[in-house]
């Protein structure tokens, strides 16, 4: 792992609080070895605590000056009495209990003086199946990254030689010595690009600002305030549910529409749903943040290479099918941007952006504003076949992730085999349970796949004062007319 820290990786060390911690997380659900001794989990825990040797970036603590992060230095060796815990819980089968759980594991920051990382276990008696909750500082990498780095950590049978993902080195290519003046020229050059492209997303928001060419990615803090989106607070709330992913794919190739766009219509009509119980009335479309990235294929270096635009989702359709034709069109904007515009300069756009609702969390001051979106989904592609830990198999591989300032619901997808496993978080200041939204997509995606046969089913009455007329992203944009569509 690079130890050249970026300006991305150093905004999660400097933005970190204990009210909104920047660690990523994962939930797996495992089944126990035929024949596994009672005490199975405490002995795997001990045996684990004996690899007190890590690899990067698993050994690596922060060097920081005041709040600002220098550099990473590999530490001697080990606090395994902090890395690795063992817990355990009546029932590992009680899904909400379980979610309660890991919620309370999730809201802590981690020792900013140990290499920033934690695994637990967890168990309950008398059952074949137990729980790993392994979460990791967002500063050692994108979710790109670690997901390739454990799944070439993790063994694909029982019976392969298991040593800790921590543990196992990876290969690494080593660096290509390079001229000190064609890297100045370069670095130069990269930035006088960035701050034209940034001066091109600047110019074509201010058209669409003024409504001289309104087809573009929506303008910044443009969401609506919702009981999922303000000041992020300390708690947290997490869910988990998954889908078929070869049904996704089915779909997808039936509507004519990618896999993101089908999910991000289901999580669309889920989240609606979720909130009008809560009494909710929407008058604009909710608007996503979307993590694109942007990495080379094939690239497993540590750190972040990402970007977050804004999608603009449905609004003013009970038909899911007309819901998703929406997401399509407002989804081909943000990638043709994204086509056109250099990667520098869209995590540019991130961080000024993101560092603009950052002083607003710090001001306590993300009530007062619209959120730059309403939710945060992200899709990371995970390993397509088994994988094993200790010599107990994965069943389940969840997501969970952090929290942008201005709140909403972060969802995460992750594909595991093939099944779409996906994660919930959000803060618990107004929402004390993601039951119902987990619930709510499944039913979603049943809607949209029923409709395509039966062009006469409709979604509930999703809170929507919908606009009179098309629908069409330009005449949207202009028409002020409103209607309750309930």
């Amino acid at each position: 792992m690079a130890k050249r820290l970026s300006l991305l990786d150093r905004s999660f060390w400097l933005t970190e609080t204990t009210d909104n911690p920047k660690h990523v997380a994962c939930l797996q659900i495992l089944t126990k070895p035929e024949g596994a001794a009672d005490d199975y989990c405490q002995q795997l825990a001990n045996k684990l605590r004996q690899h007190d040797q890590g690899v990067a970036p698993y050994n690596q603590r922060v060097i920081a000056f005041g709040h600002i992060a220098l550099r990473f230095k590999a530490v001697s060796s080990l606090n395994m009495e902090y890395h690795v815990k063992f817990h355990q819980v009546e029932d590992i089968k009680d899904k909400v209990a379980l979610h309660n759980f890991t919620a309370k594991l999730h809201e802590p920051m981690l020792d900013r003086d140990k290499p920033l990382w934690q695994l637990h276990i967890i168990e309950a008696p008398d059952s074949q199946e137990f729980a790993i909750y392994f979460k990791i500082h967002h500063m050692y990498g994108d979710g790109a990254s670690l997901i390739t780095w454990l799944q070439a950590a993790y063994p694909k049978s029982a019976d392969e030689e298991f040593i800790p993902f921590w543990a196992k080195p990876r290969e690494s290519k080593p660096r290509v010595a390079q001229n000190p003046f064609a890297v100045a020229i370069k670095a130069l050059w990269l930035s006088l690009v960035t701050v034209v492209n940034l001066g091109i997303i600047t110019f074509f928001l201010l058209l669409k600002i003024l409504r001289i060419n309104p087809v573009y990615m929506p303008i910044p803090f443009a969401g609506t305030k919702t009981m999922l989106t303000g000041q992020v607070t300390a708690g947290r709330v997490v869910a988990t549910t998954h889908l078929d992913f070869t049904e996704v794919k089915k779909l997808a190739i039936q509507l004519r529409a990618s896999v993101n766009e089908v999910f991000l219509c289901c999580f669309d009509i889920g989240v609606h749903k979720f909130l009008k119980d809560h009494g909710q009335q929407f008058g604009r479309p909710l608007i996503t943040q979307m993590p694109i990235n942007l990495r080379r294929p094939g690239e497993a270096a540590g750190g972040n290479k990402i970007a977050i635009l804004p999608v603009q989702l449905a609004y003013g359709q009970k038909d899911p099918y007309r819901r998703l034709r929406q997401i399509i069109e407002n989804h081909s904007i943000v990638k043709k941007v994204a086509r056109r515009i250099n990667p520098a300069a869209l995590t540019a756009y991130t961080i000024v952006i993101q560092g603009f609702a950052l002083v607003f969390e710090a001001l306590k001051l993300s009530d007062l504003h619209r959120p730059i979106g309403n939710i945060l989904i992200s899709n990371v592609p995970g390993p397509r076949q088994d994988l094993y830990f200790g010599g107990s198999r994965v069943n389940n591989f969840y997501p969970i992730s952090v929290l942008t300032p201005g709140g909403g619901v972060n969802i995460t997808l992750l594909t595991y085999r093939d099944k779409a496993e996906i994660g919930l978080v959000c803060s618990d200041r107004k929402i004390k349970s993601l039951e119902p939204l987990a619930s709510y997509f499944q039913e979603a995606f049943e809607l949209l796949s029923d409709s395509v046969n039966n062009p006469e089913l409709t979604t509930d009455d999703l809170g929507e004062l919908a606009r009179f007329g098309s629908q069409c992203v330009i005449e949207d944009e202009f028409q002020d007319n409103k209607v309750n569509v309930a």
